[in-house]
């Protein structure tokens, strides 16, 4: 019941004129010459967030890609007994 009660709550909460007041106070806080700044940082670090996170996600693939090569059994250099 709780949660009906809190998305209508949440949905007039960012209503289009709070978040003009939203921004506003952020511009009296930080001032125009430091909002480009903070920006700036968030953009540089949500690209170095997404860097690692594609580092892990090679490294795991290699590993995994590695692994498989290791228990597979290897066929190629075989003698044949045909012969």
């Amino acid at each position: 019941m709780l949660l009906l009660t809190i998305k209508p709550l949440m949905l007039e909460l960012f209503s289009g004129s709070h978040m003009i007041y939203l921004l506003i106070a952020v511009v009296l806080l930080f001032g125009g010459k430091k909002i480009p700044e903070l920006a700036k940082g968030l953009g540089k670090g949500i690209r170095e967030f997404n860097d690692a996170k594609d580092g892990i996600k090679n490294e795991i693939e290699t590993s995994a890609k590695d692994k498989e090569k290791i228990q597979a059994p290897n066929t190629t250099n075989t003698p044949s007994n045909n012969a």
